[in-house]
């Protein structure tokens, strides 16, 4: 059951001989879901071995170009590739029009749909559920609307264990009711713990994605036990006044936010392309959340699994 982001970019407004603007994809069970679109994604997409069919939901986080500029290209290259799959994409309602333009000029012959899902930036919201995961925006503050997204996978029926079902003889019907948490009986009567019967469920995984923000204490809520936390780090603590000017956040804000909302791992990026390397910027936020790491184009993060603990 898989639960691993990919990043396709880490730069900030501008692209680098390294790094491409935001975008990366997460994937829930084998679906696959593009968070931000910057120029050249499709490259990147294929540069790092990523199937772009597979993916049919797209969260755009704000409309500055370089978060969103790569999303034409990918339309265009689905529609010649014969894309018959829906392409959902979720982004501010102020995208609407945009979105209109381009299919008007570009898009009156695609081979696919494409669905659109406005959202505002002003509260928390669930925009997107399924079997395996929710998506919720979370409110962020920039220059313009923005939001952060918190995918969450969605909790598991408890597991029946093998061997309880061979040593009762439990039948389809027994098997759903003990995985909805019941008790057995068998036929003498006797009633068998459902604590007997099952295995501990795997503990749903979470990701966050915040990036093009000023760093605010509301946060700490919104970002409460995350396991995986990608933040912006856009410039060095020596530049926070620059960073509160310009709507972005540095390193030991990224971190602070990461030790009090008790995250599990710290990813940074949308790195300023002011610094040559980002060493200094790994420095100072380990001395504040040790478990924090600078992120390069390609990267790959995985959340593991494990059990609820019993109580």
């Amino acid at each position: 059951m898989s639960f691993i982001l990919t990043v396709l970019g880490s730069s900030s407004a501008l692209p680098t001989a390294t790094r491409f603007p935001t975008a990366q994809v997460l994937n829930v069970h084998e679906r696959f879901f593009l968070i931000d679109c910057g120029e050249g994604t499709q490259i990147q997409l294929r540069r790092f071995s990523l199937n772009m069919s597979r993916i049919r939901h797209v969260f755009i986080s704000h409309l500055h170009g370089d978060h969103v500029f790569g999303l034409f290209g990918l339309f265009s290259s689905y529609n010649l590739m014969g894309r018959k799959t829906d392409l959902h994409v979720f982004a501010h309602r102020d995208f609407e029009p945009t979105l209109a333009h381009y299919l008007e000029y570009f898009g009156k012959d695609l081979t696919y749909r494409i669905i659109f899902h406005p959202f505002t930036a002003k509260r928390p919201d669930i925009i997107h559920t399924d079997k395996h995961v929710s998506v919720q925006t979370i409110p962020l503050r920039h220059s313009v609307p923005v939001v952060g997204f918190i995918f969450r996978e969605q909790e598991k029926l408890l597991n029946v264990n093998k061997e309880a079902i061979q040593k009762y003889g439990l039948t389809i019907q027994d098997i759903r009711k003990i995985k909805e948490g019941k008790d057995f009986e068998t036929e003498s009567g006797k009633v068998i713990r459902n604590s007997e019967l099952t295995l501990l469920p795997y503990r749903p995984r979470s990701y966050a994605f915040c990036t093009d923000t000023l760093y605010f204490r509301k946060l700490v809520n919104y970002l409460k036990d995350v396991d995986l936390l990608y933040f912006e780090a856009t410039f060095s603590n020596k530049d926070r006044k620059l960073a509160r000017m310009t709507g972005h956040s540095t390193s030991v804000q990224a971190a602070e936010l990461a030790r009090d909302a008790n995250a599990g791992r710290l990813i940074m990026g949308h790195f300023s392309t002011r610094y040559k390397n980002t060493e200094k910027l790994l420095k100072e936020a380990c001395a504040v959340f040790p478990d924090s790491h600078v992120v390069e184009d390609g990267d790959r993060y995985e959340v593991a699994l494990t059990r609820i603990a019993s109580s």
